[in-house]
């Protein structure tokens, strides 16, 4: 079932949930501008971006020209990408940049981790840990809310007060198909409009609430937690950003464009879309940000977590948080050895 939620062009939600104006004007730009003195971050409040990615969408999509025949090389020499583990390993062999881009790995490349939860994406930390009541934290002196982050639906982001959050950000040079940390049922798929800021570290520390601003397309799923295989909320955001054409995912395909301007929301409550831990969900044309969920009480992240540090899916991300009568009310399993 398909339904839409008008909303203004020139609207958002604020870290507080609340509606803000995106400031187009003069004395929005110089808020804006006094946000951070970084000439990367302002020069990206001037450029024309969705224009830039309307376009880039559409050279990265066009076949076997000399154009896709010159970048696919020079992407790879420039990020350093690393051939071997593609399942084509021929840059040849790819007739757009976009299929360059999504390319898949090798079997067995990205083994997964004797672990409840794993990473979903290769990639950096950008930030993890407890959602503070109701906010996330993006970087020093930036936090933004969850009601802001999924659209604005109230009773969705209450399920996630208190809970746990990570923000795992996808450069250019890594794998760009999106993974399923644990096994899971799909509920609803939301596409919020938004701006296109680059997502990269030096822009998360600069505007804020980025994530909540920028285009996004939010997957809501149940999932069973620990043994007793109880029902919990999770939900996995797709996080858009400059130059990204689109974001896509299995049970759909490329779900923006077209950019209609107003949230639009999917239901899945009658059809069975069901996930494996592992198992591939969506994917980038063109790097982003995955930002993951989870309710009070059900992720211990992995001890060896830090901020800034580079992971690959299917790694151990973290352990489910099971209660024992008789025992510690919270206690943890705490299994996350690989093979």
């Amino acid at each position: 079932m398909h339904c839409a939620r008008a909303t203004g062009p020139s609207r958002g939600v604020d870290a507080r949930g609340a509606a803000y104006n995106t400031g187009t004007g003069p004395i929005g730009l110089f808020t804006r501008f006094a946000v951070s003195l970084s000439p990367a971050v302002v020069l990206q409040y001037l450029l024309p971006k969705r224009a830039l990615t309307v376009f880039a969408g559409w050279c990265a999509g066009l076949k076997a020209t000399w154009w896709t025949r010159r970048v696919i090389p020079w992407f790879i020499r420039r990020y350093g990408v690393n051939m071997a583990e593609a399942a084509n390993p021929d840059p040849r062999g790819y007739a757009t940049f976009n299929e360059f881009f999504t390319r898949a790995l090798k079997p067995g490349a990205r083994p997964l981790a004797r672990a409840a939860f794993v990473c979903p994406v290769d990639g950096a930390i950008s930030q993890f840990g407890a959602i503070e009541k109701d906010q996330i934290f993006q970087a020093k002196g930036h936090s933004y809310s969850t009601q802001a982050l999924v659209g604005g639906d109230a009773e969705l982001a209450a399920q996630f007060e208190d809970g746990a959050f990570a923000t795992l950000y996808l450069s250019p040079r890594d794998y760009h198909r999106i993974h399923m940390p644990s096994a899971a049922r799909l509920r609803r798929m939301i596409h919020v409009p938004g701006e296109l800021f680059s997502v990269n570290p030096t822009t998360a520390r600069g505007v804020p609430g980025l994530f909540a601003r920028n285009e996004r397309v939010v997957c809501v799923f149940d999932v069973p937690h620990g043994e007793s295989g109880e029902m919990r909320p999770f939900v996995q955001v797709l996080v858009g950003a400059t130059i990204v054409g689109s974001m896509a995912t299995v049970w759909h395909g490329v779900v923006n464009p077209p950019r209609p301007g107003q949230v639009r929301e999917w239901r899945y409550d009658d059809k069975a879309f069901l996930l494996d831990r592992g198992e591939e969900m969506g994917c980038f044309l063109l790097g982003s940000t995955v930002v993951l969920l989870w309710p009070k009480d059900t992720i211990q992240f992995n001890e060896q977590w830090l901020a800034g540090q580079g992971v690959r899916m299917g790694e151990a991300m973290g352990s489910a948080v099971v209660a024992e009568p008789d025992t510690c009310p919270q206690a943890l399993i705490t299994s996350q050895d690989t093979p």
